[in-house]
C-alpha cells in the first residue's frame, strides 16, 4: 500500500475516516453570532428554612361568601356515619333489584320450574309469567335472549363432517 497523503495538495481533504486537518469552514463560530452576556443572576432573598405552606393564600371573593353562605356542616359522630353507611347501602340494594327484576326477569320462573310442586312455587310461577310477558311486550329481554341464542349458536356450531348437535329441549 501506497501513502497518498505526501501527494495531496493544500486544502484537500483525505479521504480516510479521521482527517487530521480540517479545512477552513465558510460559516462563521456560533460564538460571534450570539449576544453578549448577560449580568450574572441578581442575589437572592430567598430564605433556606421558608417553607412554602407558610405563605399567606389569596382566597377568591366567591370562594369566601359561598363558605359564608353555607358554612360546612360538623363533622359526623358514629350515628350519623352509620346511618349515612345504611342509606347508601339500602340504596345500592334497591337499585340492583330493580335492575334484576327488570333485566334478569327470567330467573325467579326458571328457578320456580326447578322446585317441587307446592303453593310458593306455582304463586311465584304464576306472578313471573305474568311479569315476563309485561317486559316482553316491551322488549327488555331482547339483550337477554340475543345472548343466549348467540351463545347456543356457537354451543351448536360443528365442524365440517361431525355430527349435529343435539336438538335443546330447554328452548324458552
Amino acid at each position: 500500500m501506497t501513502d497518498d497523503r505526501d501527494k495531496m495538495g493544500e486544502g484537500e481533504v483525505p479521504l480516510e475516516p479521521f482527517p487530521t486537518h480540517r479545512p477552513d469552514s465558510p460559516f462563521p463560530p456560533l460564538y460571534e453570532s450570539l449576544p453578549a452576556q448577560t449580568p450574572a443572576d441578581p442575589p437572592s432573598d430567598w430564605i433556606q428554612s421558608a417553607d412554602a405552606h407558610d405563605l399567606p393564600t389569596r382566597e377568591s371573593k366567591l370562594a369566601a361568601l359561598g363558605r359564608f353562605a353555607f358554612p360546612p356542616a360538623p363533622p359526623l359522630d358514629d350515628e350519623g356515619v352509620a346511618a349515612r353507611d345504611m342509606r347508601w347501602t339500602s340504596r345500592t340494594l334497591v337499585i340492583a333489584t330493580a335492575f334484576l327484576l327488570v333485566f334478569n326477569a327470567v330467573s325467579p320462573l326458571n328457578w320456580s320450574h326447578q322446585q317441587a310442586p307446592g303453593w310458593v312455587s306455582e304463586t311465584v310461577e304464576k306472578v313471573s309469567e305474568a311479569w315476563v310477558g309485561q317486559l316482553a311486550l316491551l322488549g327488555v329481554d331482547m339483550p337477554r335472549r340475543g345472548l343466549r341464542d348467540a351463545w347456543f349458536a356457537a354451543k351448536d356450531a360443528r365442524f365440517v363432517g361431525q355430527e349435529p348437535a343435539p336438538p335443546r329441549a330447554d328452548t324458552p
